[in-house]
Order: structure tokens, then sequence, then C-alpha cells
């Protein structure tokens, strides 16, 4: 339903776009020198749909924040840009309107928990710019300034986007700490602390610590959309769906990969697949087929291994579908579903750095890690960060 993001950039490292959750093999890359952990802030809006690669642009050019503290800087921190969000806080959202009052022209909506920038109040109503909105909202049902910090903190996502080829996380800040898993180029994963030089973030193999010098640190915000955004969002919704089940009854015809599962293999017959769509039960039921398989940094087989993108990648092509290799754009394909209690089989569920597929009653089917392979989890082992649907 919520599409815009903003996004308040941090680091000046520039991020080239490719692969997340795909294997490249290459000697991972790490840098003895330290980074202050805000080198480089600028602030920033993602423009479009989330189903859409979009650009951003700058709203300041803030110099490089060397440490030095706010008396001897005038460069705002996080936390003033924070405070002049406006953060809805309404049951579902509020309506961005013409003029200050509700006899103006509705120009779009902005959802609960999404922020627009402050740029003026009257009559109890704030003036904000949010995505390719300028209008009213009605204070009551919004918070700013102080009040908005903490709530920022909590709502907005904060990223570390990997921009180089392979990147070690290890266990601890330190180069001379065990490494615990390798990321490759492209990946979005969740930042859960910060240290110099350093960022704690959430991979399948649990929470670790990587580098800042090959990274680009950004918080990510829902922003209003508009009536025009909104229906140009759901005509495009309509559209995909269509085709992607023309896809999926084209391929029915056709040969389906069949699985080869080792002895320690759980047969498909033992997951009780939920009530969805068509479709989406095919794919879910076709995709448990493969357990017990291994798990290939890189791969794209279903049989002799995948990684987890490679994995959802190659069950949807099994469906005349195509979908990219990398867990972070898959958090962008398809159209958005509100909450897991109306996630259904085949649905994309999205984590930090991982990707799997919903098969109903609570449970997931995803190629995990070397240790595991593909395997049935709970689906909130880990934090959820987007739900999408393909059908």
């Amino acid at each position: 339903m919520i599409r815009k993001t903003q996004r308040a950039m941090f680091g000046a490292v520039a991020a080239v776009l490719a692969f997340s959750c795909s294997g490249i093999t290459a000697a991972a890359a790490e840098s003895s020198s330290s980074v202050f952990m805000s080198g480089g802030v600028g602030y920033a809006l993602a423009q479009g749909n989330r189903m859409e690669n979009t650009d951003s642009w700058e709203l300041d050019s803030i110099a490089e924040f060397t440490g030095l503290d706010k008396a001897q800087s005038d460069e705002p921190t996080e936390e003033d840009m924070f405070r002049n969000l406006v953060i809805a806080q309404v049951k579902r959202y509020v309506n961005v309107r013409s003029i200050p009052s509700e006899e103006g022209e509705i120009l779009g909506k902005l959802y609960d928990n999404s922020v627009g920038t402050f740029l003026g109040e009257e009559n109890g109503w704030y003036k904000i710019s949010s995505g390719s909105v300028t209008g009213y909202v009605k204070a009551d049902y919004c918070v700013t300034g102080d009040a908005a910090v903490e709530i920022a903190k909590q709502v907005g996502k904060r990223f570390a986007k990997v921009t180089t080829q392979t990147l070690f996380v290890r266990k601890e800040p330190s180069l001379e700490a065990p490494i615990l898993s390798m990321v490759p180029e492209g990946d979005e994963l969740l930042v859960l602390d910060e240290v110099e030089g350093w960022v704690k973030v959430d991979v399948e193999e649990g929470t670790g610590w990587i580098s800042t010098d090959y990274t680009e640190l950004h918080s990510e915000f829902v922003q209003a959309e508009s009536k025009e955004e909104e229906e140009a969002r759901l005509k495009k919704e309509e559209e995909e769906r269509k085709k992607a089940r023309a896809a999926a009854a084209a391929s029915k015809s056709a040969e389906r990969e069949t699985a080869s599962t080792n002895a320690n293999s759980a047969p498909a017959a033992n997951y009780t697949v939920g009530s969805g769509s068509e479709e989406g039960v095919a794919v879910a039921e076709y995709a448990l087929q493969f357990v017990g398989n291994p798990y290939v940094y890189g791969g794209t087989s279903l049989t002799k291994g995948a990684d987890c993108s490679g994995f959802v990648m190659s069950v949807y092509a099994n469906f005349g579908v195509s979908l990219p290799h990398s867990s972070a754009s898959d958090r962008s394909q398809g159209y958005a579903v509100d909450g897991l209690e109306n996630a259904q089989p085949g649905d994309l569920i999205c984590y930090s750095g991982h990707v799997a597929l919903y098969i109903g009653n609570g449970q997931i089917v995803h190629a995990s890690n070397k240790k595991t392979g593909i395997i049935v989890s709970n689906v909130d082992y880990r934090k959820i960060l987007a739900i999408r649907r393909i059908f």
C-alpha cells in the first residue's frame, strides 16, 4: 500500500548495483583504515515506486563530518534532520490537502509511520513535502520536532549497502576477528549498531560486523503517495499480476525440473501448504520438492545447489516468471503485502540480505546457508523487512 521511501544518506563511497545473495567468486575486501561513523553525510530522497529502480536527488549537500562536536561545526546531525520530519501517527493514513482545511483538495496520503519534511505550521496544520506531494496534514495526527526524533529511529530502517565485490562479515569489529560469512556487492544489510569504522549487521548466519570502508549507509523512511501515483501503482500491479499469471499458465505444459534429494532430506509431503491463490500454492508446493538440497553461494540450481535469491529465482523461473538474482532487488518485485497476517503461499519474504518463499501456516522454504542447505523454517525466525506478492 505504501510505496515511497525517504533516505538519509551516509558515506561517500560510490555504490555499484550488483547481485545480492549471488556468488561472484572473488577475494573478500576489507581495509584497516578507519572511517568516522558519519563520514560524508548527505541527505536525499529516493523518488518513485518501490517496484522501480529509481534515482535519488539531494536536498542538502553537507560537508564531510570529521568528528568535531556541534560547537565546532554548524553541520546538522542525524537527530537534527529527524527533528525536521513530520511523522504520521494514525491507524491507516492522513490525507495531504491543498490548503490547511478539511475543505482542501486531497493531494495524496501520508500513511502511518510515514514521513514528510516540515515546511511550516498554520492553524493546526503542518505543511510538508513528502515524495512528490507538497501540502497540509492535520497536526493532530502527526508528530514533529523532538517528538519525531525517537519515532524516526524506530520507524526508519538503517541499511549498509555493500560496494565491493565480496565482503567479509566478522564476529567482532576487528580485522583479526573470525569470519562469520561473506556478502556480495549490492547486498543491503540491516544495521543494528555502529562504531567507528564498522557497522553491526544482520545476516543469515547471525549478527556480525562489516567495515564501513566498503559500504554506503542510509536510512529509509516511507513517504506520501499522491493520488496519481496511487492510481498508476494499482494499474501497474494489476498488469504485473496478469502477466505473471499468464506466464504461469503457459508454463504448466512445460517439463519441470525434478528434485533430487539426499538421504537426510525431508519429503515435501511432510509440510502443509496453506491456502491462497492457485498459482502461489503451486509455487510453494514446487519449491518444497527441493528441501534437503545444498546451498551454494552464487548458485541457481535447484538440485545441485543455490543461494537464497538463486533458489527463489529458479523456482519462479519454472513458472515463467523472471526474478533478479538479488535479495535486495527482490524487495521491490511484485507488489507489497500489508502484514504477515495477509501473506499467502508463494509470497517473497524479504529479510536483511536474505529472501525466502512463504508456504503458509507461519513457515517458509529457503536456501538458508552452507550448513543447512534448503530447509523449512518459521517465518518469524528473523525480522521481516518486506513481503512481496508476484501473482
